[in-house]
């Protein structure tokens, strides 16, 4: 009998060990080391971390109040309490050293699974390859006509608001998902948006619970409303991306395409097919990697959506790149070629992208032993980069890097940072810079020019500068311009 309590002794006390050393041990070390170095930081607690200081500096922020334009400094009320800890505590960055992808979980997981985004080592080389191949630019070319043709039906709806105010956030959020499923899966607009709309739930469900403590061991067992609505969602998604893969192998089956196709679905597929045993894809992979590029979509409606409202606050860089367009176009659809010439409006894109980043948080953990400057990291230390802080930072951008000032990027992104690539990381830097960084450019580029083509717009007097974060930034209460054909 003693022996048999001994055992089930053992069993509790070592996920207890283990839940005190992650959550207690590990972090209080981790702390020491960097205080020895003379780095602080704030206090931890061991049920809550720092989840109560972050909750208490975002309630003091008034993340309500309209932010008066033209000031673009939402940093602050983005993330108060970076901004709150860097004013604090140093910060540092270094471009030498290549750190690993911090582990996901939770809803986070399901919406990226183990897809290209959190991927590391040999399935993550084989991964980027396979969407290099399929975003290159011979094959970007061939996606213009479906990009073009996708922005003229968004446009013959907005003929019936000439001269009237129009809501664009839902027009670009459709146009994305119907871009991103007639490109890079050959797909209908109607399964697109159900996908779109599922991993928006899913979306919403992150942000909700981004600042809730699950506690170790016990996310198997207490399962809260959001966690099966998760579970629900995740289902649903698996079952709508494999109707899509489904179609297009049956479609090779029956011998009515000779391949998958040249698209990003048939590079997935012949993987699946054809690869050898190292490079093969699972099912699941497969999954994974639709449901990473049907979510970068949505990154690149809010890049064409904060695009068009500072173009709409700032009415002279409007007509700059209105008349490069028409320089370039004229009144024909845009083409590849001349994209590549644009000057002006990659200027425009880049300081939108500088204010407005897609991506709000890069986090990365020390694989080894490292130095950054004079300090020393140890290994698993978790390194947070927040673009918006990086973006705005005085000694790179100047006094007024709060301010939309595309003329930054004149002379190129280079000359922009002074040199640093690390100073701008709206996609990512490097190796890692996000692979549908062109497919996006692309997109927005296209977007961008046959609405300059047609319409003049500026904000209508309804528009709320309330920007708020959700896992990307997004306009609070909507994005209503007016539009005055041309």
């Amino acid at each position: 009998m003693i022996a048999i309590c001994a055992v089930c002794a053992s069993f509790l006390l070592l996920p207890l060990t283990i839940i005190f050393y992650k959550l207690w041990w590990t972090r209080l070390h981790f702390q020491s080391i960097m205080e020895s170095q003379g780095i602080k930081g704030p206090s931890y607690n061991f049920f809550h971390g720092n989840i109560k200081d972050i909750i208490k500096i975002e309630n003091q922020t008034n993340s309500n109040v309209p932010i008066y334009l033209p000031d673009h400094d939402v940093f602050p009320r983005l993330q108060p309490h970076w901004y709150s800890w860097m004013k604090l505590y140093e910060k540092y960055l270094s471009t030498k050293m290549v750190y690993p992808k911090t582990e996901r979980e939770g809803h986070l997981k399901k919406l990226l699974g183990d897809g290209i985004v959190v991927a590391e080592g040999e399935k993550w080389l084989k991964l980027r390859k396979l969407a290099n191949h399929a975003f290159h630019g011979e094959c970007l070319k061939d996606m213009v006509p479906a990009m073009v043709a996708s922005v003229r039906t968004m446009l013959e709806k907005w003929r019936s608001y000439e001269g009237k105010e129009i809501e664009v956030c839902g027009d670009f959020r459709i146009l994305s998902s119907e871009v991103i499923s007639r490109t890079a899966f050959g797909s209908s607009y109607v399964e697109g948006i159900k996908i779109f709309d599922m991993l928006g739930k899913l979306f919403a469900l992150v942000s909700k619970n981004a600042y809730k403590m699950k506690f170790l061991g016990l996310v198997k067992f207490v399962r809260t409303k959001d966690d099966r609505e998760a579970d629900k969602i995740e289902q649903l998604l698996h079952e709508s991306i494999m109707e899509i893969v489904r179609k297009r192998q049956d479609e090779v089956i029956t011998g009515r395409p000779d391949s998958f196709g040249s698209d990003f679905l048939g590079s997935l597929l012949k993987a699946h097919h054809e690869g050898g045993e190292k490079n093969q894809m699972s099912a699941a992979e497969i999954i994974d990697e639709c449901k990473t590029f049907y979510f970068a979509g949505q990154l690149t409606t809010y890049s064409l959506l904060w695009t068009v409202l500072l173009l709409a606050i700032h009415t002279d860089w409007q007509e700059k790149a209105r008349n490069e367009v028409l320089q370039l176009f004229g009144r024909e659809n845009p083409n590849s070629e001349a994209i590549a010439r644009m000057k002006t409006v990659n200027m425009i894109i880049h300081e939108t992208l500088r204010l407005y980043s897609p991506v709000t948080l890069i986090t990365r953990r020390t694989q080894g032993k490292v130095m950054l400057g004079r300090f020393k990291f140890p290994a698993n230390f978790e390194l947070v980069i927040p673009p918006l802080a990086l973006h705005r930072n005085p000694d790179i951008w100047g006094p007024d890097a709060h301010l939309f000032k595309p003329e930054r990027f004149a002379e190129g992104l280079a000359k922009a940072t002074k040199g640093n690539p690390m100073a701008f990381l709206a996609f990512g830097s490097g190796p890692r810079t996000c692979v549908g960084l062109n497919f996006a450019s692309y997109e927005v580029k296209i977007a961008l020019s046959m609405i300059l083509q047609r319409y003049k717009f500026t904000l209508s007097p309804n528009y709320v500068h309330s920007p708020f974060l959700a896992l990307t930034v997004q306009p609070q209460h909507g994005a209503q311009i007016l539009l005055q054909p041309l």
